[in-house]
This record gives C-alpha cells, sequence and structure tokens, in this order.
C-alpha cells in the first residue's frame, strides 16, 4: 500500500502549487493545492467499501463525479491518473498509471460548514439556502424500481443490523454494553412496530437516490449566495438509496451535534414545510439515531487507523463517544448520574474512576473541582483545619454547584456523570436530585470500617494522591455526616468497601437489570 501521504510533494502535482495541504480519512488522502483538489482512494475494504484494486479505485473514482454532479456540477472536474515515472509520482500523467484521483475545484475554506459552526455564525439564511437545494433535488432524484428496496424493512433492518455488529468488539471502549443493548433494543422495536409507515414511504415515493453523506463537513457557502453540496457516497447504493428522512436527518443530527439543538429543528421544520412531507417527523428520531451511530462507527474504525497520528486517533475515539452519546438520547435513552459519596477514606474515589472505566461516564471529583475554583493543581496539597481554608463552607456550596453545572452540560449531550464527594449534607444531595431531575439518579453510599480508613490514610501519605483529607479530618466528617435518609430505597445502593474487591459489577447489575447483556 502506497503512502500517498508521503510519496505526493508539490512537484507531483502540474502546477506546482504554492501551497499543499494534506489530509487524511479513513478511506482517502485529499490533497488540497491553490486552485484544485485531488482525491486518491485507500485500497481498503471495510465490507461496506471494497477499493481494494485499481479499477474498483478508477470505477469508484468516476460514480463520484457522476454522482456529485447532481448537486455541484461546476465543482467536480474528472477522474485524472497518476503515473510512476523517472523523476517520482506524478499527478495527471499517463505514462505508467498506478492510481486514479478525482479533480475538484477547491471551495472556499471560509465558507465551509464546520468552521461557520466552529465560529458560532451560523444562521437560518444559510439553513434556507440548504433547504431550497434540497427539495428541488430530492422531487427529482431517482426513485422506483432499483431505489424504493433500499427503502424496504429488509434494507433498514440489515442497515441497523450491520452497525451493531460492526461495533461489537468496540463495546466498552466506545460505548458501554448497557448502552449499547439499549440502542439496539429500542432500534429493533421501532421497525417491527413501524413496518406499515416504511411501507407507506415506499408507496408515496420518498425512497430515492439521495445523498447518503448530507452533514457539515459535506457542505460550503460562497457568501450566503450559493451552496455547494459535494461529496455524496459513490462506493455503496445501500447507503445513498433510501428515505428522504435518512438525508434530513443526518444534517440535523449533525446541527444537534455541533450544540445549534433551534436551528436543527428550523432546518426539519423549513424543509417539512417545503417539500410537503409531514410523515418525515415520525422517523425523525430513528434515522438520528442510525446516522449518530454510523458517524460513531466511522470514529471507531478512524482510531484503528495505524497510518494516522496517535492524537488523531484518540481524537477520533473520543469523537466516536459523544456520536453514541446522542444516538442513546434518539433512542429515548435517559442518561444516568452516579453520585458516589460517602466519608474520606472510605474508598469512594477509587469506587469511581472503577466504575468510570466500566460506565465511560464523565468523572467529575470534587478535589478537581475545588482546587479548580481556587486557581490550584488538583495534586497541590492544602491540609487545612476541619471546614477551614479552601474547605470553608463558602468555598465547599461553591464546589458542589459547580459539579452540578459541569454534569447539566454533559448530561445534555448524553454522557452518564460520576459526582465524587463526600456529599455529607442533605442540601448537597438534594440539590442534584432538584437540578438534575431529568437525568436518573444513583445515590453509591461507600462505607468501610474505621480500622480499614484508619489504614488506607496511613498508605496515603506514602503514595500521591489528590485528597487532603487526614484521620481527624475523616472523625469531624463522621460527627457531621446527615444520614441519606431522603433519597428512595431503590435509588440508594450501599457498598461497604472494607473488602479490596471490585464491587462495580454488583451495582451495575441492580442498576441495570433490563439491559444486561445477551
Amino acid at each position: 500500500m502506497i503512502n500517498w501521504a508521503e510519496e505526493l510533494k508539490r512537484e507531483a502535482f502540474p502546477d506546482k502549487p504554492q501551497e499543499l495541504k494534506i489530509l487524511q480519512t479513513h478511506i482517502s488522502y485529499v490533497f488540497l493545492a491553490d486552485e484544485v483538489v485531488y482525491k486518491i482512494k485507500k485500497p481498503v475494504n471495510f465490507g461496506f467499501l471494497d477499493f481494494t484494486t485499481l479499477e474498483l479505485r478508477k470505477l469508484y473514482s468516476e460514480k463520484e463525479v457522476e454522482l456529485n454532479r447532481r448537486l455541484c456540477p461546476e465543482i467536480y472536474l474528472g477522474v485524472v491518473p497518476v503515473s510512476r515515472t523517472e523523476n517520482g509520482y506524478k499527478v495527471e500523467d499517463n505514462s505508467d498509471v498506478v492510481e486514479y484521483a478525482v479533480k475538484m475545484k477547491r471551495l472556499p475554506e471560509d465558507g465551509m460548514m464546520q468552521k461557520i459552526l466552529k465560529d458560532k455564525a451560523l444562521t437560518e439564511k444559510h439553513i434556507d439556502l440548504i433547504v431550497d437545494l434540497l427539495v428541488p433535488f430530492y422531487k427529482s432524484a431517482k426513485t422506483g424500481k432499483g431505489v424504493d428496496e433500499y427503502g424496504s424493512i429488509d434494507t433498514v433492518s440489515f442497515n441497523t443490523e450491520e452497525n451493531f455488529s460492526q461495533t461489537e468488539s468496540f463495546v466498552g471502549i466506545a460505548l458501554n454494553k448497557w448502552r449499547y443493548n439499549e440502542i439496539v433494543s429500542w432500534t429493533r422495536n421501532f421497525i417491527k412496530e413501524n413496518r406499515a409507515l416504511f411501507e407507506t414511504r415506499i408507496k408515496e415515493g420518498f425512497i430515492r437516490e439521495g445523498h447518503g453523506d448530507l452533514y457539515s463537513a459535506n457542505i460550503c457557502f460562497d457568501n450566503l449566495k450559493k451552496v455547494y453540496i459535494f461529496d455524496c457516497i459513490e462506493f455503496n447504493e445501500r447507503f445513498r438509496c433510501g428515505d428522504v428522512a435518512s438525508d434530513i436527518a443526518f444534517l440535523s443530527m449533525d446541527l444537534d451535534f455541533h450544540s445549534y439543538k433551534k436551528l436543527s429543528e428550523y432546518f426539519v421544520k423549513t424543509y417539512v414545510e417545503k417539500a410537503g412531507d409531514g410523515d418525515l417527523l415520525k422517523l425523525l428520531n430513528f434515522y438520528k439515531c442510525y446516522r449518530a451511530y454510523v458517524r460513531g462507527k466511522i470514529g471507531c474504525f478512524t482510531s484503528e487507523d495505524t497510518a494516522l497520528s496517535e492524537e488523531t486517533r484518540q481524537s477520533a475515539l473520543q469523537e466516536s463517544r459523544r456520536y453514541f452519546d446522542l444516538a442513546y438520547i434518539y433512542a429515548d435513552g435517559k442518561p444516568k448520574v452516579f453520585v458516589v459519596f460517602g466519608l474520606s477514606g472510605t474508598g469512594k474515589s477509587t469506587f469511581a474512576r472503577a466504575l468510570a472505566q466500566k460506565t465511560l461516564a464523565e468523572w467529575i471529583a470534587s478535589d478537581i473541582v475545588r482546587k479548580s475554583l481556587v486557581g490550584i493543581a488538583p495534586t497541590e496539597h492544602h491540609y487545612e483545619p476541619f471546614e477551614k481554608g479552601i474547605y470553608s463552607k463558602e468555598i465547599t456550596e461553591k464546589t458542589y454547584m459547580k459539579m452540578i453545572e459541569i454534569a447539566r452540560e454533559h448530561l445534555l449531550r448524553g454522557r452518564d456523570v460520576i459526582l465524587d464527594a463526600t456529599f455529607r449534607e442533605r442540601v448537597f444531595r438534594q440539590a442534584v436530585s432538584r437540578e438534575l431531575n431529568f437525568a436518573e439518579i444513583y445515590f453509591i453510599w461507600c462505607t468501610a470500617e474505621d480500622s480499614v480508613v484508619k489504614e488506607r490514610f496511613m498508605k496515603r501519605k506514602e503514595a500521591e494522591d489528590i485528597s487532603d483529607a487526614r484521620w481527624e479530618i475523616y472523625l469531624a466528617q463522621k460527627r457531621k455526616f446527615e444520614p441519606p435518609d431522603e433519597i428512595e430505597g431503590e435509588r440508594l445502593i450501599r457498598v461497604d468497601t472494607s473488602e479490596f474487591k471490585d464491587l462495580t459489577e454488583i451495582v451495575l447489575k441492580r442498576i441495570y437489570a433490563d439491559f444486561l447483556p445477551q
């Protein structure tokens, strides 16, 4: 496999561009020259696409140009050869062809939708341009025999089941096993319960040869005068053809992902009104879930691409987790708050970290939040007297409120959170229940024998630990601890950490009883 990112320098291109940027995806090398872009497909096979031979790469390069000219004919210039010469590889040279590249006009970077999203500059006018291009596109797009079958129950189920089978190895890495089972169950039930709706969509002509990859990375604006929607799926008809609702859901999901919820709703509302497609709304969350899951899957694949840097791979994995969080929300999932509390030294932080590994939840520790509020490093120790200094009642209250604020942000994006603090006062536990009541909240009360706690404090002196707690602090906390008798029985789980063993599985089996792995 030739690493084109290393082989093709400025001299390899016909105009020897002043500047050459090189990007990689899991399936392509993209070369951004001064005025044009060249894209070379990688010789990969992911099951849903096969670029393993030169003939296939040429075929799909030609398809890419043909299909994308439907929405932006002036951008796709054609397919050009790459040859091996005495002076190295050359682009647009026919002498000894070893590869093919799609040649495109370079679009303005300032107009790229992802940049506009990042700059918080997207408006309803941008959305109107997109809708006004898409409505006539779908009305004239190919439908009927050869296309309609991609909207069938069998194909829709095949698509979703393929996602689930292809991500099984990432369960526990990109999403936890309980969420995986919830999404699978919800998806299967939706398809089963809405068979008539899927069949009606076919009869009414809403299955079209669409775009297949309609999200912000493939959209560019020209000064609010024109919009270009490019880079449709060329390698797999099953991904390109389907219900128009699937494409619309993709861009709506993408706007949600970038925290543009209101514009996401505006986009769907405007499209539905102009296209006269009210039933699309009944399928919206189903296809949003599907599309978010696909993006999560792609992030997983990218995270395993050894041709990419470790930083890029880790970023892809983190992004895939965010997409799976969204998929979970669309599947009627309710994010969870695990309040891991108890006196200092009772093993709550050890338990919380282990719980975070199992659930992939966001760990929010009071020790870290407290010190960030006063501007000191988490590892910097301040051995204050009980309820003095940075442990005063005023700073403690600010710490808990900040923890709740951080938790809210993560929960609204679909991520589970772990709140790790003593929560020895009832008022702070009640604040969690009140402020985060849109999530499922579980209080996990860590306890341990005094002798065990005392021994742990002795060991802390010899190890690096972010906690400033000591035996005398534990005793003071114990005297003022308010028992959690305000918490409903099923929401309160007490664990004795006196014995050194992993208690997380026992706790999680109680919480996720309905969604244990099959």
